[in-house]
């Protein structure tokens, strides 16, 4: 008889965001959040409790809650500027280029709910550009943590960067991978498992489906490393061209747009470095439907055994 399946914990990596900034503003007061009335969604209501007076709701303006923030950096507060991930960046894209890219001010921009966390919204609530959009800008770090514990590092890593810089964070629970203390590297990559077969590449809510993917692999006779890219600009292209000289062949998989994300950005390191076979995974291109994010990702030959099978169909290419 087979004893009880342990399934592990999820958490939604917004927990892990607010805890982190309650306590950074806790020990620096000139800590402040920008939100565009996002408090419940943004999971602020703890800092507005605590801190009634260092919360900016600017409400549906995200053009304004941006320049507010830069306005607010410039007399030397450091925002933590939280909304949407859709509307953050599509609407704010020209604010986020000139005054806080070009302008290199120390604003921190975190997406809330990105990919396809607000599936059942549709295709005008899915953040599966935003990659693409930010990823070109200079001065500003792209970064997707993998879990809670990554985010709470990043966060407070994000507090003595001086500079701008983009968190993409979801609402849809992840389960823990990295150890507790974990230090958040901008542009390290995490090896989460050794292999010589191929390797797998993720991010944000896709590291650990490539992690079952690894493991289904395994029990295929196949052995796949794992890296968790959480950084995507600056990119780590030392991982990234050790894995293709060692193991020969990469997969991606992002909630994505698979032209201008993750999967683009580790190819153009491959391309210039070590040529190998890839495979991108992601969203096809088009406008992805309404439907949970499980579901969509699932669609989109993203569950883990579907990532094992474009692994597996990828070696044969080598």
């Amino acid at each position: 008889m087979n004893g009880p399946v342990n399934t592990p914990r999820l958490h939604d990596c917004r927990d892990a965001f607010a805890a982190a900034l309650e306590r950074l503003a806790t020990q620096d007061e000139t800590i402040v959040a920008v939100c565009n009335d996002s408090v419940g969604s943004s999971k602020l209501s703890g800092f507005k409790s605590k801190f009634p007076g260092r919360l900016v709701n600017v409400g549906i303006a995200e053009q304004n809650m941006v320049g507010v923030a830069a306005g607010l950096a410039n007399g030397g507060r450091l925002p933590y500027v939280c909304a949407a991930a859709p509307f953050l960046t599509g609407r704010s894209l020209e604010q986020i280029k000139a005054d806080i890219s070009y302008s290199n001010a120390n604003v921190k921009l975190v997406g809330i709910s990105s990919g396809m966390a607000y599936g059942e919204l549709g295709p005008t609530h899915h953040s599966i550009e935003d990659f693409a959009w930010t990823r070109v800008l200079p001065n500003l770090p792209v970064i997707a943590p993998c879990d809670r514990i990554e985010t709470a590092a990043a966060v407070e890593w994000a507090a003595t960067y001086s500079g701008p810089c983009f968190l993409r964070l979801s609402r849809v629970g992840v389960p823990d991978l990295l150890p507790e203390g974990h230090i958040f590297e901008l542009g390290r990559a995490n090896v989460l498992r050794e292999g010589s077969d191929v390797t797998l590449i993720a991010n944000g809510t896709l590291t650990h489906r490539i992690v079952k993917a690894a493991e289904i692999l395994n029990e295929r006779g196949i052995d796949a490393r794992v890296l968790n890219l959480a950084t995507v600009r600056p990119i780590d292209e030392a991982a990234i061209i050790a894995a293709a000289r060692e193991t020969g062949a990469i997969v991606t998989a992002e909630e994505h747009s698979i032209f201008g994300g993750l999967g683009s950005a580790v190819a153009e390191v491959v391309v210039d470095y070590a040529p190998v076979p890839m495979k991108r995974l992601g969203v096809p291109g088009i406008f992805a439907p309404t439907g949970s994010a499980e579901f969509l990702l699932d669609e989109f030959g993203m569950s883990p055994t579907a990532i094992a099978d474009a692994a597996q169909a990828l070696i044969k290419r080598k």
